[in-house]
């Protein structure tokens, strides 16, 4: 017969403390860590408060940033190469403007004055013709009604070459009473005068005329001198009335 004491001993030995079956229960499942974990977690720096680690780090912007600012500084002396080009083509153009704007203002201007030379010169031989018109008109005084007839028809073609004249410019002179001007007048006669001072133009001879602000021809003119002096000819009639 099996003693019951001696069998319930070692079942009450085995569970005669629950405290430590649990904790030994507890060592049985807790997981074992592992030591090359332990190793790296504690060689991984913690970053401290207040430290920016983003500077540090080489990102695509900073690569990029960084790529162009080379760029810049290398591409620094073909841009300035390039700005000292546009600005010399810029003078030369406006060089070239400036004198492609004297050349047209010269060749207006010569174009003007052969135009005035051709339009003179042209003028200068129908003058004559004008002057006899002038004579004709002054000295023929017509009596009879085919006379007067005769003088209307010429004084019609005269008026007509006037008006022509003055469409293209021609004036003519009107010196008398005016002071003799060497620049305008051509003096071809001195005549004494009490009335009119001395180089004041007495008659037009020869009319002169103007081409615009040009001198077509000279007007040939009388001119007034000083009075010649009376007291020596009033001494000499009143000598050879004492002699007598």
């Amino acid at each position: 017969m099996v003693d019951e004491e001696k069998i319930t001993e070692p079942h009450n030995q085995l569970y005669s403390d629950p405290l430590e079956v649990s904790q030994a229960t507890m060592n049985e499942t807790t997981p074992t860590t592992d030591s090359n974990f332990d190793a790296n977690t504690a060689a991984t720096p913690t970053p401290e408060a207040g430290v920016d680690m983003s500077s540090d780090v080489a990102t695509p912007e900073n690569a990029a940033a960084t790529n162009g600012e080379a760029q810049t500084s290398s591409d620094e002396p073909q841009i300035a190469a390039l700005k000292a080009q546009v600005e010399e083509r810029t003078n030369q153009y406006l060089r070239i403007v400036a004198d492609f704007d004297n050349f047209r203002k010269r060749s207006q201007k010569e174009k003007e004055d052969l135009e005035q030379q051709i339009k003179g010169n042209t003028i200068t031989e129908l003058l004559p013709v004008v002057d006899n018109f002038e004579r004709a008109r002054s000295q023929l005084k017509p009596q009879t009604e085919a006379e007067m007839s005769m003088h209307k028809s010429y004084q019609s073609v005269y008026k007509q070459l006037v008006d022509c004249l003055k469409r293209l410019g021609v004036a003519p002179m009107r010196p008398e009473g005016k002071e003799f001007d060497p620049s305008l007048h051509e003096a071809v006669m001195r005549q004494p005068s009490d009335e009119y001072p001395e180089g004041t133009v007495l008659e037009e001879l020869v009319r002169g005329y103007f081409l615009g602000d040009r001198i077509l021809r000279h007007a040939m003119v009388k001119v007034a001198s000083a009075p010649e002096p009376v007291a020596n000819s009033e001494e000499d009639s009143t000598t050879a009335t004492e002699g007598s």
